[in-house]
């Protein structure tokens, strides 16, 4: 109780030496925070119900952003386009990541000769910069000549035109093209989102990193019991490792989900800004910059990001709510 009232005591007051200096030192984390982020935050929100052309004052215009913005998304064209893009995207990088994350980590957590090696290999994509990795992608993925093509032709798989069709491989025109191919004709099956999601998984490295510190904390005991009770090594991974890691495998998931939503530069330097061919690389992050600094639409651009910020609460709430039926806790 005496330390705690001592330090009651010494509690510099408000308009002191010590209050002043105090904020002195953390005015510039208050002065960043409050000119990039909490400004910002509230003059998008006001801007959302404006017609703001960044040039000339913000004009108070109520909901005309948000109704124009449903009725896109209700006609699919526009934003509707850019949400369907993204969900598509989505629904593809997210698990896979997560999947391919928790394998490559169990492989790479195996004590092996060159174990090192092989974890810096596939760290070392996702701390190359992004426009770097993004140009090194454009010429692997060219239809004639690209590495990713010569290589799918040693194996007899005809070239695909990665970046010049807007036709996704998932859908119903992807299984119609397996059709077609089965039939006896070309296999053109992948197409511009199918190449952004392969960028995705090629950058997981840093999810494999925090996968397998989570292995390398799962005590041997559990492991041994299995061992005990005849399990294989399918077993142990399906009923311990993969329960064990279900916290960072929800982590990951939730954090993998906002950054494809938040994808703007690899899109923007596929598509040279343009989201072609056919809108297909055109996302809602790419939609909201075109709309705010090529066609000059602050306002309708504030109101997209933020539908896109209440749509992303709404997903991770909902994540958070299922969490209880899958994810379990170290007691």
């Amino acid at each position: 109780m005496a330390d705690h009232a001592s330090f009651r005591h010494a509690s510099p007051r408000p308009g002191s030496p010590a209050w002043i200096a105090g904020l002195a030192f953390t005015s510039p984390w208050l002065i960043g925070f409050t000119l990039l982020f909490a400004w910002p935050f509230v003059a998008s929100f006001y801007w959302s119900f404006c017609r703001f052309d960044i040039i000339n004052p913000p004009t108070f215009i109520g909901l005309e952003n948000y109704q124009r913005l449903m009725a896109e998304i209700a006609s699919g064209r526009g934003a509707g386009k850019a949400l369907w893009n993204t969900i598509y995207y989505s629904l593809l990088s997210v698990p896979l990541s997560v999947i391919l994350g928790v394998l490559l980590a169990v492989l790479l957590s195996a004590r092996v000769r060159g174990q090192a090696f092989f974890r810096t290999l596939i760290f070392l994509p996702s701390v190359i910069p992004i426009v770097a990795s993004s140009i090194l992608w454009v010429w692997m993925l060219e239809p004639e000549g690209g590495l990713i093509n010569s290589l799918l032709g040693v194996v007899g798989v005809p070239p695909q035109n990665w970046l010049n069709q807007a036709r996704p491989a998932v859908g119903t025109e992807g299984i119609a093209q397996v059709g077609n191919w089965i039939s006896g004709g070309p296999l053109l099956l992948m197409g511009s989102k199918d190449a952004l999601v392969m960028m995705a998984l090629w950058g997981v490295g840093n999810f494999v990193v925090i996968y397998l510190a989570a292995i390398s904390d799962i005590p041997n005991a559990l492991y041994e019991a299995a061992s005990v009770d005849g399990a294989s090594k399918f077993r142990k991974l399906l009923h311990v490792t993969i329960p064990m890691l279900s916290p960072v495998i929800f982590f990951n998931l939730v954090m993998g989900l906002i950054r494809s939503v938040q994808t703007f530069t690899s899109i923007y330097v596929l598509s040279e800004g343009t989201g072609q061919p056919g809108e297909s690389l055109m996302t809602v992050s790419l939609h909201l910059f075109m709309s705010a600094f090529a066609d000059f639409e602050m306002g309708y651009a504030s109101a997209i990001a933020w539908v896109m910020f209440v749509g992303l609460m709404l997903c991770t709430v909902l994540l958070f709510r299922t969490s209880k039926q899958w994810v379990h806790y170290r007691q």
